[in-house]
């Protein structure tokens, strides 16, 4: 394969990839590995790429043994020309950047000094420099004008502008990232994938002492409104990770389950409230109202409960 058509299908595939990944990509990985099949979809395409610049050069090298031999001489004169200048243009750029004469014509730029026989030449600012340092001017007229003229945003108010959205940023990443969730930022998981999963960590770790059905055996009964140490997500998340009181119950789990796992078991222990297990174990502990809850959800959940006056607050 020549160079020219190597660099070709270098350029085709690089822009071929970053086009993809581009265009493709909508969050922080890449499309590549989001959809795999999309390697071999970029495959064929570089091997359609390589069959047309196969089938162009067997179809070059005909049409040039169609030639005569005077015909051929040609135009491997005018291919030879051609490479010769092929890059002559940066050549040019290049010189007038650079401002300079060649050593035959330093003649014209003699200056009249002469110092025990050694010349001055008067050889310019190149023009590069000379370029860049108007530019420099401008944009100094132009900053002045924008921030001290118009009151525009100075560097510290910048800085304190993306400090106040890093943080916004990082409450929103903590509220969906799942594994930084704690007390305090835990909720109620309600998604059937979440509970499904709290449901197979429950069934792997706590049938032991709640039973499967959650009515209880060593430990309590999770299905009524008794709580031993305080119903609701944010304490039962608590008992899970901390574990029970001290010298019994319940040992901690947050050694043994991430965060977002703690969050689905709890969510699914949740759920069994209001169930009936084949064989539930006596009510234990006292009955947990939600601080929260309105009047009429707390005197619906008591109704047949025998509690004291002082759990319904007017």
């Amino acid at each position: 394969m020549k160079t020219a058509a190597f660099l070709r299908l270098s350029g085709f595939a690089i822009f071929g990839f970053l086009f993809l990944n581009y265009s493709g990509t909508t969050g922080e990985v890449s499309i590549f590995i989001e959809k795999p099949w999309l390697w071999g979809a970029y495959g064929i395409l570089m091997l359609i790429y390589i069959a047309g610049e196969v089938c162009i050069a067997a179809l070059s090298s005909i049409l040039y043994r169609s030639l005569n031999p005077e015909k051929q001489a040609k135009y491997d004169e005018d291919l030879a020309l051609a490479k010769e200048n092929q890059f002559s243009w940066i050549k040019t750029t290049y010189k007038n950047l650079l401002g300079t004469k060649p050593v035959e014509e330093e003649g014209e730029i003699v200056l009249d000094h002469n110092y025990d026989g050694i010349r001055e030449l008067n050889n310019k600012l190149p023009p590069w420099w000379v370029y860049g340092f108007y530019a420099t001017i401008i944009f100094a007229i132009v900053y002045m004008v924008r921030y001290h003229v118009f009151d525009g945003t100075d560097q510290i108010e910048e800085y304190q502008i993306a400090l106040a959205e890093a943080k916004i940023e990082i409450e929103d990443y903590k509220r969906t990232a799942k594994d930084l969730v704690d007390i305090n930022t835990v909720v109620r998981l309600t998604e059937a994938s979440d509970l499904d999963a709290g449901e197979g960590i429950f069934t792997s770790n706590c049938v032991a002492c709640h039973k499967v059905d959650g009515g209880g055996g060593i430990g309590p009964n999770l299905t009524d409104d008794h709580w031993i140490l305080g119903g609701g997500i944010k304490n039962v998340f608590k008992v899970i990770s901390e574990g029970g009181r001290a010298g019994k119950g319940m040992v901690s789990w947050k050694a043994e389950l991430k965060p977002a796992e703690m969050a689905q078991v709890a969510s699914y222990v949740l759920s069994l409230h209001g169930t009936n297990p084949s064989d539930p174990k006596e009510p234990q502990g006292e009955i947990w109202v939600d601080p929260m809850a309105s009047v009429e959800d707390v005197e619906a959940m008591i109704k047949d409960q025998p509690v004291t006056e002082d759990i319904i607050k007017e």
